[in-house]
């Protein structure tokens, strides 16, 4: 429930830009719901920051995007309707674009239409919606600036031209690390800084819950990680942590999706590495019971270093002690659980100490994430709405 004593922004409508609703709940879900206890919100799926490749995974995702196209305006949850628009995110060419802002644009008026929208806010978490946000006939347009977009593989310059663009259109600009808030505010006078929050009732729950068959009786400690398995995942660092730890074992909970072909197949290759693909989001704190000790192992660049990875704040609540890759954002955590390293030996040392303290769950450690709920994270945002 949200906080009793943070004002509401309430009775308004939202066209929301974002990730495809049927994900795992990223940030953008969990401010949309919060904000859908007050308000009407139309969620906008995907427009895609780069074009689709020949893989089966982006084969998958275009006929997905088709599938969910033909099944029109939907009711996923109370006051949150989803549409999936059809784009082509090829953004270099000016004829693509124009016919792009024209069929997302006729395809979210007619869903606005179906609801009884008018002047909505636009809150677009995606720089590829510049060019429809001020379409809409919006009184106000918010930018949720959650990643360095550009910095993805594949994206391309043409990701930091539009999302300048969205920038210059947008009323508010929120981001949720001190180098993104560094970055954009040079570019938006009135540009905030709100750290991602936790589901902390959610992953409180590692406390108390029974531990996975498929992990409970693996060897100690149990080093894990859930999470997508991408191109920002050090693979190499994994296996090096499984090679200095060969009676222990490293838990690799999510689907992978990574380009390191050398890295994968040399993971895959240790006996004591487990990579179980993905589970469910409601069974991730039963996980968290069974890990020692949780990583966070990314490669350092230019996204990470902007990035205010999810997993952190879950792995805290969850009362687990952390290692995690030098960035801002972990480091701002350092007081509540996270121990940061540069390299493969400091991973080591830092599991290591854990392991001398006393790893697994603290009840005081997952406590410690109790003020940071999405509950308190959007009470100010709300506060934020309110002074536009």
């Amino acid at each position: 429930m949200s906080l009793p004593d943070a004002p509401h922004f309430e009775g308004r409508d939202i066209v929301c830009f974002a990730n495809d609703w049927s994900g795992d709940p990223l940030s953008k879900k969990h401010v949309m719901r919060r904000l859908a206890r007050h308000n009407r919100v139309l969620w906008v799926n995907s427009l895609g920051n780069r074009a689709p490749r020949a893989t089966a995974r982006d084969l998958s995702r275009v006929f997905e995007k088709l599938r969910r196209f033909a099944g029109g305006l939907t009711q996923v949850e109370p006051n949150i309707h989803v549409i999936s628009p059809l784009a082509v995110p090829i953004y270099r060419s000016a004829i693509v674009r124009r016919v792009n802002q024209w069929i997302v644009g006729a395809t979210v008026r007619a869903a606005m239409a179906r609801l009884g929208f008018k002047r909505p806010i636009v809150y677009t978490f995606v720089p590829a919606s510049a060019w429809v946000a001020r379409e809409l006939g919006a009184e106000q347009v918010i930018y949720h600036c959650v990643d360095e977009y550009s910095a993805f593989d594949g994206a391309g310059p043409e990701i930091a031209r539009l999302e300048a663009e969205l920038i210059e259109k947008s009323d508010l600009v929120i981001t949720c690390s001190e180098p993104l808030e560094r970055e954009k505010s040079a570019l938006h006078p009135r540009t905030v800084l709100i750290r991602h929050g936790v589901e902390y009732g959610h992953f409180s729950r590692a406390l108390e819950e029974a531990v996975p068959d498929e992990i409970a009786r693996l060897p100690k400690p149990v080093l894990g990680f859930f999470g997508l398995l991408a191109e920002w995942v050090d693979l190499s660092l994994l296996a090096d942590i499984a090679e200095a730890f060969p009676h222990g074992s490293l838990v690799l909970v999510g689907e992978i999706n990574n380009a390191n072909v050398a890295g994968l197949a040399r993971l895959t290759a240790l006996p004591n590495v487990h990579l179980l693909g993905r589970r469910p989001y409601q069974d991730l704190p039963s996980y968290c019971h069974g890990f020692d000790v949780a990583l966070l192992p990314f490669v350092k660049n230019d996204l990470t270093e902007k990035a205010s990875p999810l997993k952190l704040r879950e792995y805290l609540a969850a009362g687990l002690p952390v290692v995690a890759t030098r960035i801002p954002e972990a480091e701002s955590l350092v007081h509540y659980g996270v121990k940061v390293a540069d390299d493969s030996a400091g991973f080591i040392t830092a599991i290591r100490q854990w392991i001398g303290e006393g790893a697994g769950l603290s009840r005081a450690r997952s406590e410690g994430m109790a003020g940071e709920s999405w509950d308190a994270k959007v009470a100010e945002i709300e506060r934020n709405l309110l002074s536009l």
